[in-house]
Parts: structure tokens; C-alpha cells; sequence
């Protein structure tokens, strides 16, 4: 592994992110988000929207963490819809609604309906997760207390079976199609960040040299989760089961907190120490960023540039050039 590609020396390190979508990626910058889509015509369709402004809460370590984990869910959710939308109309998809979305519509308006419906299939990704990598983990690691009744050793099975786990999940569904072209965008969004922060103008050509992996991606994100709580869990010591799980779960927002610091600070520093804690992250950034053709990179590079405009700029929906401009209205 190249440090000296990933931590490029001299590279100035900014705040825009992104997401792959289907399709397309989700670019965030600092007052707005660009999601561009590639649609089976090959033509590029981009929506633009403006973020709400920050609260208090964003200058506060460890708790801006926990709220920034929870709004990117509801973002990252509400993009891959989108996207999803925008191929289903190209092919002229009619998805029927079912009576409860119907019902919900009726009741509370098409927009608050959506919105319900939004946030609880987060709440049920967010429910799915901590059944899977938190619950079941320490129920399973339950059975080796009857080969050996030390603590510590009892919490690192349980931390390294819960990473064994996610990486398992994440090997499994890279085995699917949709999922490998997913990875593709994933790796040409963080080629076309790089390509930013270390000042060169914004082409595929220029993207297309730097690496697919950066150290602030939300799957190095997820590794420190996974790190972190092998940590502070083996502090608790290893009380009956139902008291692991609570702890466990209560201690769920300090660890996002403090894997998001630890993200940020990775984010903008190259020391040697920021170098080996990533190395986990980086390593995981292997299966879930793969290398992006051109024509990946030009959607990349269009979500890049609409982001990259005067604060005053409106916002738009439509077919864009690959500069992220609007060519024709939506």
C-alpha cells in the first residue's frame, strides 16, 4: 500500500464528499449537493439541492459525530431513491404503490408521506445493523465463555468476529453485479476528490491517475466503528448477556462520535501515526471502491464541478453537460 498516494504530501484537504449512487454519485460540498445520474442513453441527469445551515451542535467534538452519522444516513437513503427514480422513469417504469403508501398520502400529503417512509427504513437499516454486527455478535461469542472465562480475550473473539462479519457481508455482496458497478462510482469519487484537493483541473484524464482510496471514506468510517468498540467494549469487562447488550447500545453514539474525530483527523493529517490506524480502513476501501472507467469519472467530475459554484448559485434539475451545467430543465 502506497501511503504517499493516499496521504499525497502537499495535497490541500477540504470538507466535499460524496456517495456512489446508482448509477451515479452524490457529491457534497459546502452549502449544496450535486447527485448525477447516467442514464441508459448514456445523456448525464444531475438535481442540485441546498443544505440546511449547520447548528450549534456541528462545533461540539464527539456529538457533531453522532448527528453528521445520522443526517448522512437520511441523505445517503433519500440519494440512492432518487437515482433509483430517475432509471425507472428513463425506462419508463410505473412502480405501483402499495395501500399503505397510499393511505399516507391520502392522510398527510405525498411529501410528508415520503418523508415518513424515508426515515423508517433508516430506522430499519439502522435496527438491521445493530441486530447483526452488535447483538448477535456478543449473543454468539457467548458460547467460548465455557472454554475460558478471561475477559479480554472474551471481548477481542467477540471484536474480531464482529469484523470478520462485516467483511464477510461486504465480500458477499461484491459478488453482485449492480453492487461491483456501485464500488466502480465509489472509486471514481474519491479519485475525482483527490484530483481536487491536489489543484488540478477537473478531467477524467487527471482523475484517472490517483488511487481509488482516500482516507476520508466512509468505509474507513465504518472500520473505526468496528476498532473502537473492540476497544471501550473490553473495558466493560464481560457481565450476562442482556447487560452487554445494553452497554453495547448505549455506547453506540460515543463511538460514532469518536470515529468521526478520528475520520476528520485522519482526513487532514499524514503523520505516521494517522497512517497506521487508517490502515484497517484502507485495507477495507480495497473491496468496496473499484477502478472507474472514463466515462465514471465524467459523472464524477460533473457532481464535482456543480458543487464547486458562488454561494448564490440556484439550484436546478435536468439533463447537464459534463461540466455539471444545465442544458435542458427537468
Amino acid at each position: 500500500m502506497d501511503f504517499n498516494k493516499i496521504f499525497i504530501k502537499n495535497a490541500n484537504p477540504t470538507k466535499v464528499g460524496g456517495q456512489a449512487v446508482l448509477e451515479g454519485i452524490m457529491m457534497k460540498g459546502e452549502d449544496r449537493t450535486a447527485v448525477v445520474v447516467r442514464k441508459p442513453d448514456g445523456k448525464l441527469h444531475i438535481k442540485t439541492e441546498l443544505l440546511k445551515k449547520p447548528g450549534g451542535w456541528k462545533k461540539i467534538p464527539i456529538l457533531r459525530g453522532v448527528f453528521i452519522f445520522i443526517d448522512s444516513l437520511v441523505t445517503g437513503t433519500r440519494t440512492l431513491l432518487y437515482s433509483a427514480e430517475v432509471l425507472e422513469a428513463c425506462e419508463g417504469v410505473e412502480t405501483e404503490k402499495d395501500k399503505l403508501t397510499l393511505w399516507m398520502e391520502k392522510r398527510f400529503g405525498e411529501t410528508n408521506a415520503f418523508n415518513a417512509m424515508l426515515y423508517l427504513s433508516v430506522v430499519l437499516a439502522i435496527l438491521f445493523t445493530v441486530g447483526i454486527f452488535i447483538i448477535a455478535p456478543t449473543a454468539v461469542v457467548s458460547v467460548f465463555k465455557y472454554l475460558t472465562v478471561n475477559e479480554v480475550a472474551l471481548n477481542l473473539i467477540e471484536g474480531v468476529f464482529r469484523i470478520a462479519l462485516f467483511v464477510l457481508y461486504i465480500l458477499l455482496i461484491s459478488k453482485m453485479k449492480d453492487i461491483q458497478t456501485v464500488f466502480q462510482f465509489h472509486g471514481a469519487e474519491h479519485k475525482c476528490i483527490h484530483c481536487y484537493e491536489n489543484g488540478l483541473e477537473l478531467t477524467p484524464e487527471n482523475c484517472k491517475d490517483f488511487l481509488t482510496l482516500h482516507p476520508r471514506c466512509g468505509t474507513s468510517f465504518l472500520m473505526f466503528v468496528m476498532v473502537i468498540s473492540l476497544l471501550l467494549f473490553s473495558l466493560l469487562g464481560w457481565p450476562n448477556l442482556i447487560w452487554r447488550i445494553a452497554s453495547r447500545l448505549l455506547l453506540v453514539p460515543v463511538i460514532a462520535g469518536l470515529s468521526y474525530e478520528l475520520l476528520r483527523w485522519a482526513g487532514r493529517s499524514d503523520s505516521p501515526v494517522v497512517k497506521i490506524l487508517s490502515v484497517p480502513g484502507l485495507l477495507l476501501q480495497k473491496l468496496t471502491t473499484k477502478e472507474p472507467g472514463l466515462a465514471q469519472l465524467e459523472v464524477a467530475v460533473a457532481a464535482m464541478k456543480a458543487v464547486l459554484v458562488p454561494v448564490n448559485t440556484p439550484v436546478y434539475e435536468g439533463e447537464c453537460d459534463l461540466n455539471g451545467q444545465l442544458m435542458t430543465k427537468h
